[in-house]
């Protein structure tokens, strides 16, 4: 088969051919469909964690072509099934396979079904980043989810979160839900997935959210339908955001950008025992600050393969919790999209497997959301804002 493998001396990839991967017996072999990129693909390419030889990428689609021995039935599964899922590439120091391929292989119960209202390539787009979106407000936040999964193994896992949880033992008639990045992928599914937890609780919910002024109309519309939107080139845009919540701050905020300044400054939104979810890590360096009122919760959304996940400086421990989580939330995923929430939209790449590095990852970059410039006159190489990026894989 083809696949998209690492060279990291020339910090690049290339399409090779290489073997079929063989499921092991809780495993399924998927024939690949369609790829989507995110800023983590090219990230790590750029500034490789791994060996040469690694296939790089992450999320993908396609359907079922084998079934391992130990796939319990019930499962719901076939060959020609059409699923979903994501891998972890060359994305950390563990040497496992990514899904830039015309076959992977993947847990069975890290996949979901794609409903007959989605299409393939609308279904590449979906699991990494709404998978962030919900560990970040569902998981990490506590806010209310509409899916099953053992909040008390969670903070018995993370007891610094247990706190957060019960300080407060008042929940107000209208809460303030704040998105920094409401553009991006994960922003997009955050935003759904905050009105989802508000109506759970039977609660009225004030989104407030930053992005481009071109994106606006979008943004307020639904499924969105953002209550307030400040622009990120407004300098002042923390205090609109203080003044459109009549000075009471956010009760949760989610920072889905988190560099150079970011944190610091959704942090300084806060209400009182507000809470707030970042997706980098201060390890990584994209952003510092100092004297913060609120420590930002951070958990990379690898937690849900249930591996360790080893960076360079610092290792993110195996999650059972976050696996259960991940598992329950798939589940509910293959039921939910198209229904009580919608895919983001998606452009459709050309070029296949041959194309990613050439056309995907330049026009995502390889460091901050903030640096990126494309110069080429290609319909399809225009900027990337409110959109992921798709390949086909014939």
């Amino acid at each position: 088969m083809k696949a998209l493998i690492l060279d990291a001396q020339a910090r690049t990839a290339n399409v090779h051919e290489v073997n079929v991967p063989q499921p092991a017996a809780n495993e399924l072999l998927v024939k690949v469909e369609s790829i989507a990129l995110n800023p983590i693909d090219p990230l790590y390419v750029a500034n490789p964690l791994g060996q040469t030889g690694r296939t790089v990428g992450s999320d993908f689609a396609g359907h079922v072509v084998q079934i391992g021995t130990n796939v319990p039935k019930p499962a719901g599964l076939s060959n020609g099934v059409r699923v979903a899922g994501f891998l972890q590439g060359a994305c950390s120091g563990n040497e496992r396979p990514g899904a830039f391929a015309e076959y992977v292989i993947v847990p069975f119960d890290l996949v979901w079904r794609i409903p007959d209202t989605i299409s393939v390539d609308e279904a590449a787009s979906v699991s990494l980043v709404a998978l962030t979106a919900a560990q970040g407000l569902w998981y990490r936040l506590g806010l209310p989810a509409p899916l099953e999964y053992d909040r008390e193994a969670v903070l018995k896992e993370n007891p610094q979160w247990r706190e957060s949880d019960t300080k407060d033992g008042t929940v107000p008639e209208i809460i303030n839900v704040f998105v920094y990045g409401a553009s991006t992928s994960v922003g997009l599914y955050a935003a759904q997935m905050a009105r989802l937890s508000v109506k759970a609780q039977g609660k009225r919910i004030k989104l407030f959210g930053t992005a481009s002024k071109s994106r606006w109309d979008l943004l307020k519309a639904e499924p969105y339908a953002y209550d307030y939107l400040v622009s990120y080139q407004d300098q002042d845009w923390p205090e609109q955001i203080l003044q459109h919540s009549n000075g009471v701050g956010m009760h949760y905020a989610y920072d889905g950008v988190s560099e150079g300044d970011s944190v610091e400054r959704v942090v300084s939104t806060l209400a009182e025992n507000g809470k707030m979810a970042i997706v980098r890590s201060r390890e990584g360096g994209a952003w510092k600050a100092d004297n913060l009122k609120v420590e930002p919760i951070y958990g990379a959304v690898w937690e849900g393969l249930g591996e360790e996940v080893q960076y360079q400086g610092f290792t993110v421990k195996k999650s059972p919790a976050a696996r259960e989580f991940a598992v329950a939330f798939y589940k509910w995923l293959g039921v939910a999209l198209g229904e009580d929430m919608k895919p983001t939209p998606i452009r459709v790449m050309p070029g296949g497997l041959e194309k990613v590095v050439q056309d995907g990852f330049q026009l995502l970059g390889s460091g901050r959301v903030s640096e990126r410039a494309v110069e080429r006159s290609e319909e399809w190489m225009r900027p990337v804002s409110a959109e992921k990026l798709v390949y086909q894989i014939l």
